[in-house]
């Protein structure tokens, strides 16, 4: 639910980076920080874990233009990765006004992706969301890799993409995909807000 500051004119918003372990997310997050301009970022807070390569989360305001006078901030999260973290994933969940979905494109992993696709749509029933109401994209990582470990973008909108939703090839370590994932969720995100009126 984003976050409206009538003082400071500015509203934010809430983005959370799902996944399997291991898949980007994290990775996406750094490629994005490392890029934007100093300005126009905030510090990236890490909490790392014994057992989880994936960052414990991430945080980073990113500043993306105005919606009827106000500024529009942008908090980018990441959940970890592991199963057992299933508490934290759904309160760093909490509030979110979109999602991106880090697919691992490796054939092996596709089961991986599929049970962390159903997490999310539990975590958010939990918390009263439909995931048909809510923005999210989809981002096939790792597509660098040779062709015969992982599955297309074709093959994985064909097995995962059941509602259509925009969806990215990408190599997140290069920055391939990273920020036509990132503009294409914000843009999803701004136009729900505009339409819902939250600046009236």
């Amino acid at each position: 639910m984003s976050l409206v500051n009538f003082a400071a004119r500015e509203i934010t918003c809430k983005l959370v980076y799902y996944g399997p372990g291991r898949s980007g997310k994290t990775t996406n997050l750094q490629y994005i920080h490392d890029r934007v301009p100093e300005a126009r970022r905030g510090r990236m807070v890490s909490l790392a874990t014994k057992t989880d390569r994936t960052l414990f989360f991430d945080f980073l305001p990113l500043d993306l233009g105005a919606i009827s006078g106000f500024t529009t901030r942008f908090q980018l999260y990441t959940v970890p990765g592991q199963v057992y973290y299933n508490a934290t994933r759904r309160l760093v969940l909490q509030g979110a006004d979109g999602v991106v979905f880090v697919v691992d494109s490796q054939a092996r992993r596709f089961d991986d992706n599929v049970e962390s696709l159903q997490n999310l749509q539990e975590n958010l029933l939990d918390q009263g969301v439909d995931i048909r109401q809510l923005p999210v994209i989809l981002q096939y990582n790792k597509q660098d890799l040779p062709r015969d470990l992982v599955l297309s973008p074709a093959e994985l909108d064909d097995a995962l993409n059941f509602r259509d939703v925009p969806s990215f090839g990408a190599d997140a370590l290069t920055g391939r995909g990273v920020f036509e994932t990132l503009k294409a969720l914000s843009s999803r995100v701004l136009h729900r807000l505009t339409d819902s009126g939250v600046s009236g």
